[in-house]
């Protein structure tokens, strides 16, 4: 019989398969309709669908952790903005997908510079190892950066961001207000969480489409694969993705499972090879597998402690 543990490791390995083909997903719509446009869709949808789930807590939640979940979402918004941006833009699926992973490293160096939270040696190891993956990656255009580049760098800072307040809202924590009073912030539960994020996200996207997009050419004769690559992106990149991830964090330690979700990048590298017949330079290989091992550095606690797992796991089996 399979352990919890176990089960945890291979659902996040789907999440990842979910997440890295919900690039050549995006990437299809986006060669077909306006990419804001088809991200407000997106989410819309993806949200919809969650909240359908999640009703009953919906209903439940206070006027603070309302308020709370929209942040979250506002700022996922952005992050998703320049996101797809970057994706637009670039003709490099893989190394953007390396680009944006950075959010991950970026996380606890934000928690420590804006809330305090101390982090451990491997974090302040990690930092200068992406940056020089980074420096990498701009060498090929003369240390001038394309817009695509610029868009990935920018989303995995907003990345980070949203993971520190997604992991706040979540958590159950005490605060000091202004009159120095400690107030209890009561967690907001992860479904209902995830689906008013990702709901705001389709509300900021679509205000951004509607005020910078032409609609009509769209709207005016829909292609057919396009309806196909916008549901899909929608049930099985999105709403798929994070179901099957709050599922699996349930059953696991989160940590552990930050180390599987690195595996991310190197999935939609792998992808665009086979789908889209993307090369890379050795420049741009090398500046991914620095960033890549910046992640693994950033995580080696997380790591070591999965090994040590895995093995007495092996042991006692």
């Amino acid at each position: 019989m399979i352990s919890d543990a176990h089960k945890s490791d291979l659902l996040l390995v789907v999440v990842t398969l979910f997440a890295a083909v919900g690039w050549m997903f995006s990437k299809e719509a986006v060669l077909m309709m306006p990419p804001l446009m088809f991200m407000a869709v997106r989410f819309l949808i993806a949200g919809g669908f969650l909240a359908l789930f999640a009703l009953p807590s919906l209903c439940r939640l206070s006027p603070d952790q309302l308020r709370r979940s929209i942040g979250v979402g506002a700022v996922f918004g952005i992050a998703m903005t320049c996101w797809i941006m970057g994706l637009y833009h670039s003709d490099s699926m893989g190394e953007g997908a390396f680009l944006t992973s950075l959010g991950i490293v970026i996380v606890p160096v934000l928690a420590r510079l804006v809330f305090s939270e101390a982090q451990p040696l491997s974090t302040w190891l990690a930092i200068p190892i992406a940056a020089a993956g980074l420096a990498l990656l701009s060498l090929a255009n003369g240390f001038q950066p394309d817009p695509g580049q610029l868009y990935f760098v920018a989303a995995a800072f907003i990345f980070a961001l949203y993971f520190t307040l997604n992991t706040r809202a979540a958590n159950q924590r005490t605060v000091v207000n202004k009159k120095g009073e400690s107030v209890l912030k009561h967690r907001v539960p992860a479904l209902p969480l995830t689906a008013i994020a990702l709901l705001t996200v389709g509300v900021v996207i679509l205000a951004e489409s509607a005020l910078s997009e032409p609609w009509r050419p769209t709207l005016s004769n829909p292609d057919p694969l396009l309806i196909v690559w916008v549901l899909a992106s929608a049930l099985i990149a999105t709403a798929g993705r994070f179901l099957i991830q709050t599922y699996a964090q349930s059953l696991a330690a989160h940590s552990h499972g930050v180390v599987i979700l690195v595996l991310e990048p190197v999935w939609v590298a792998l992808f665009a090879v086979f789908w889209f017949g993307e090369t890379m330079t050795a420049l741009q290989i090398a500046g991914c597998s620095l960033i890549f091992a910046a992640l693994l550095v950033n995580r080696w606690g997380a790591l070591s402690r999965g090994i040590k797992t895995l093995l007495k796991n092996r042991k006692s089996a």
